[in-house]
């Protein structure tokens, strides 16, 4: 059975862990979306930082634009770089995965370091470095990601979103989520039953629910902390195991240009 809906959003997060904004149109590459997540802001030994230790990383608004990178936050000068993507190779850990970086210098360390009172330095994946899926969902050896929690795309529908704000008192917008891809046309949750989709000359395969965190209750347009989504989503999206899934991670061998207003198909 193929069922068809409308690609409504799309969103890069050009440093993970900080404000990410909309697309029109995206390249789909092996890691992601083309700019997604390949940077990242560590510490002194190269361990990731993130929301959950610094919630106004939410209010630091990164834009791209012909290999050049613009940092802005509140209370901070902007900061313009010229992205490094190869050359001497630093160690850095994401998670439990050890990945290698180019480190982006020390105006972008000094500068990250003010705005969050702490030892910091940006690094951009290498080129050469390829970071796999976890080989217990990824559908191809080769499957890779970014510096992203664990998978190259994230996947949400409008209709999961909405049925969760019904729950709440005060309704939340999507970025509190994060996604890649916004689905519009399908009913709650329909994505939770999906295998593969395609968008455009695009396939992608839906290969593990999204386990949510602390994140999700950041708000991400003041950078600070309450309780929800968490609290009523664990009321209804909770597993046996303890997690509380929305949305879902996805990778995809292809690659081309996905845009907002084509046809989703569902196979």
């Amino acid at each position: 059975m193929v069922s068809n809906f409308t690609l409504a959003g799309l969103y890069i997060y050009p440093i993970k862990a900080c404000r990410g904004y909309a697309v029109d149109r995206a390249m789909v590459t092996a890691r992601g979306l083309q700019d997604d997540r390949l940077l990242m802001i560590v510490d002194g030994d190269g361990h990731f930082l993130t929301q959950r230790e610094y919630p106004q990383l939410a209010l630091l608004a990164p834009t791209l634009g012909d290999g050049l990178l613009t940092m802005r936050a509140p209370g901070m000068s902007a900061l313009d770089l010229p992205l490094r993507t190869s050359g001497p190779a630093c160690p850095v850990v994401v998670w439990r995965d050890c990945c290698q970086a180019v480190d982006q210098g020390d105006a972008a360390a000094t500068w990250l370091s003010d705005y969050l009172g702490t030892q910091a330095r940006l690094v951009h994946q290498h080129d050469s470095f390829a970071r796999p899926v976890d080989p217990r969902y990824r559908r191809r050896p080769e499957d890779e990601t970014s510096f992203a929690d664990g998978y190259p795309f994230l996947l949400i529908s409008e209709a999961s979103l909405a049925d969760l704000n019904q729950r709440l008192t005060a309704p939340l917008p999507m970025d509190r989520f994060r996604p890649n891809l916004v689905v519009q046309g399908c009913e709650p949750f329909a994505e939770d039953g999906w295998q593969q989709i395609q968008v455009g000359a695009v396939t992608f395969d839906l290969v593990k629910p999204c386990a949510r965190c602390q994140v999700t209750t950041v708000d991400q347009q003041r950078g600070t902390v309450g309780k929800e989504p968490l609290a009523t989503l664990a009321t209804f999206r909770r597993t046996a195991e303890g997690k509380v899934n929305f949305g879902q991670n996805m990778v995809s061998s292809d690659r081309g240009i996905i845009a907002v207003g084509e046809e989703v198909t569902v196979v």
